[in-house]
């Protein structure tokens, strides 16, 4: 008994002064508000004032480049030396210290006599520069407004490095194309928050991004489309918000044509990488092969196996593996990439091919026996392992999606996880011996659409996937987020895909001192800093709102601003708000059914979402007089492709059984199907109840036999929300859930009365 005392007491010690840890830790975050925040730092006393007597000195000319990118965030006003003591004053001294084991580590220590930055390469010394960036006032960021006589910092010291190797965001720049300035803009996001990896998707079905010199109508029309069914949602989309607009730079006349689409010299590339190196950012450039490649294979159609070209029941026809002159034309192709990209790493795709017509082809037949391959992915893992030779005779490494397993793959390539239905590729691929960037489609797929869960899902994914060893998940090099861009038409929306998720990411893989609400309280910090960048960030999301809401008598729509120099307009005749709309300045109470359309605008104009509010008067649903109910719902299961929860009505389930919570159950494992739910929640007060609804991906809920929500018809994860008057009792309950292939998402949370969600108990579950 007393060594049980003791441990409880030594806990209670132990929880006591980690509390008043943490609390100190979050006051400290507040007062230095950094994105990622450093894996070390200690407040000092006082500040140190840059002014127009300030010098940068370098150690000799090393670190004289990134030097330089300080003096440009300064606006050039100071000026540079290569020599100086190691105390002088009014200062800032970029020092090399090769006891630094770590890459990218360094070691920043502010004075009120100097600034010392201590780093082993340029790449650390350049990322303790992007936290001074941080630590300065945003108004830097505006090149166009004078820099005030003196700026100060705060005293303090910081030890740093990051805790993954491959930090990287992705643009796809096949399906929209975006210019060299807006690629500028996105390194030097990049490299505000740290990243170090920048994924280019310059090929794809829609669109050949780059030239390439001995094959030149790659881009002399395999740049160049007419609108397709993608441009033409955008289209539909833009009548409610200007993002969707196709960008009109890139939309050209030609032979009495409107043609959309561009591509990137060799030489405009060429700057484009430097930019990025000096910036310390490896671009990786993807290749797209062997399937994706529509936009070669409609100017060069010996690529395929019988000179075919359309879409198939994956995707696209596949260049044809079977072909020496299908290896002659990747080595081309490949050898040109490789004299403008010096990065390590070449990404060659390998994802979604529809491998049909090889196994119809008479010289694949012929070639599978010669080379003793067994199937077609051993025909794909052929193409890859070739070509991965191929990269490593040239110094370089193979990257591909995780579909590169199928068939085997060497364990020298690297293995970039996305398919979140196949939770065991990178798993397998680790215990392999390859190296896994994690990309997984939930939640790192930008382009799925956010919603207020978004930035706290990327704050919390764990790139470790469980199933490894200690050693074996050492081979999990990090993680990136992807934009693929076939509904992002233009920079403004891509600006508002990606941020401020990018910043949840970027602190995810740098440090190891997570902390959401303090993440959040130096998130609201960086806005001013992206406005003065020309971001077109996403605005936190309102607190409260419902998309569909009953009351009873009455009801009050109270908000807070997203952010201080936020407005709010609204609408009550359908149209969608401008600035000009009547502003939400106060509680507005509603006694009718009402349709409210609101939006927060910033200062420059620019909305955020638009939210669609409707308000409905109902009464409190009746329970039901039911007995001997039993717990859990019952589960019917139905395997299929449904497209819309309606579509299994009538359908006879394969099995039903009964289950304790309203997730996917792990037994079900078809690529796609669908799930009833029946029974009765045990309501246990009266009230409005508040019910969100994730699905990935559709699904809809009714529940006293009211419809509540509806997230239907396939889609990424994303949550709707509806409202239901319920007295306390036995309430009927049916929730239609379906999935396309690959999500397996489903979640149901609730409010009643306005009190903090929380999931569905299972003791609510009756049948």
């Amino acid at each position: 008994m007393k060594k049980r005392l003791s441990c409880k007491v030594a806990l209670a010690l132990v929880m006591l002064f980690t509390g008043a840890s943490q609390i100190k830790a979050q006051d400290i975050s507040a007062r230095f508000p950094l994105v990622p925040y450093p894996q070390t730092l200690t407040a000092g006393t006082g500040l140190f004032v840059i002014n127009a007597q300030t010098v940068i000195i370098t150690s000799g000319n090393k670190f004289r480049s990134e030097a330089a990118l300080l003096n440009e965030i300064l606006h050039n006003k100071l000026s540079l030396k290569n020599t100086g003591t190691p105390t002088e004053k009014n200062a800032i001294q970029l020092v090399d210290d090769q006891t630094l084991s770590a890459e990218e580590a360094y070691r920043l220590q502010i004075t009120p006599q100097h600034v010392v930055i201590k780093a082993k390469d340029g790449a650390g010394a350049f990322r303790a520069i992007q936290t001074i960036r941080q630590l300065l006032s945003a108004g830097i960021e505006n090149k166009q407004q004078a820099l005030p006589s003196q700026l100060s910092l705060q005293a303090l010291t910081i030890e740093d490095e990051p805790t993954y190797a491959w930090r990287g965001m992705h643009l796809d720049v096949s399906r929209h194309f975006f210019s060299v300035d807006y690629l500028k803009k996105f390194i030097d996001l990049l490299a505000l928050y740290k990243f170090n990896k920048f994924h280019l998707h310059l090929t794809d079905d829609q669109g050949w991004r780059i030239e390439i010199k001995k094959y030149p109508k790659l881009t002399e029309e395999g740049a160049w489309r007419t609108f397709n069914n993608q441009d033409s949602v955008c289209m539909k989309k833009a009548a409610d918000n200007p993002d969707f607009v196709i960008d009109p730079k890139h939309i050209v006349q030609k032979s009495g044509k409107t043609i959309y689409g561009g591509f990137y010299t060799q030489e405009q590339m060429k700057d484009v990488v430097a930019y990025a190196l000096a910036r310390h950012i490896d671009i990786i450039p993807e290749i797209d092969m062997p399937g994706h490649m529509m936009a070669a294979i409609n100017s060069y159609p010996f690529l395929t196996c019988n000179g075919e070209n359309s879409w198939g029941k994956v995707f696209t026809k596949p260049i044809c593996p079977c072909n020496e002159s299908t290896f002659e034309f990747a080595q081309n192709v490949f050898d040109e990439i490789m004299q403008i990209f010096p990065s390590k790493y070449i990404h060659i795709g390998g994802d979604e091919v529809d491998r049909t017509d090889w196994g119809k082809s008479e010289v694949c037949k012929a070639f599978m026996k010669k080379e003793g391959i067994k199937d077609l992915a051993g025909l794909q893992a052929y193409f890859i392992n070739r070509m991965e030779k191929y990269f490593n005779s040239k110094g370089r490494k193979l990257i591909g999606w995780d579909e590169i397993l199928d068939g085997g793959i060497s364990p020298t390539a690297l293995v970039m996880y996305w398919r979140t239905w196949v939770p065991k590729a990178p798993v397998e691929a680790a215990k392999n011996g390859n190296q896994v960037v994690m990309s997984p489609g939930n939640p790192l797929y930008f382009d799925t659409p956010p919603d207020r869960n978004s930035i706290d899902n990327v704050y919390h994914f764990n790139p470790i996937p469980k199933g490894l060893t200690d050693a074996e998940a050492k081979g999990i090099i990090g993680a990136q987020a992807n934009l693929w861009t076939e509904y992002i038409p233009s920079e403004n929306r891509a600006d508002y895909m990606y941020m401020p998720r990018m910043t949840a990411l970027a602190e995810n893989l740098w440090t190891r001192n997570h902390n959401y609400n303090s993440y959040l309280t130096r998130l609201t910090r960086q806005y001013q800093r992206l406005e003065n960048l020309h971001v077109n960030y996403r605005l936190p999301d309102f607190d409260g709102l419902v998309e569909q809401s009953v009351f009873l008598d009455k009801t009050v729509l109270n908000l807070k601003k997203p952010l201080p120099n936020t407005t709010i307009h609204y609408t009550t005749d359908g149209s969608v708000p401008t600035v000009k709309s009547p502003e939400l300045t106060a509680p507005l109470t509603i006694t009718k059914t009402s349709y409210i359309r609101l939006a927060a605008f910033k200062p420059n104009g620019v909305a955020g979402d638009l939210y669609n509010l409707r308000y409905t008067q109902q009464s409190l649903a009746t329970p039901v007089a039911k007995a001997g109910v039993k717990n859990g719902l019952l589960c019917s299961y139905y395997p299929g492709e449904y497209k819309s929860a309606t579509l299994m009505a009538g359908k006879p389930a394969k099995e039903t059984f009964v289950v304790d919570s309203l997730t996917v159950p792990k037994a079900i494992t078809a690529p796609s199907f669908g799930l009833r739910y029946q029974g009765y929640f045990e309501v246990p007060q009266d009230g409005i109840y508040s019910f969100y609804l994730t699905c990935d991906d559709g699904g809809v809920l009714k529940v006293a036999n009211r419809n509540v929500v509806d997230n239907d018809g396939w889609h990424a994860p994303i949550e709707k929300s509806g409202q239901v008057a319920l007295k306390k009792g036995l309430q009927p309950v049916e929730l239609n859930f379906v999935e396309g292939g690959g999500g397996y998402t489903l979640k149901l949370k609730y409010s009643v009365n306005g009190s903090p969600l929380q999931s569905v108990p299972a003791g609510w579950l009756k049948h």
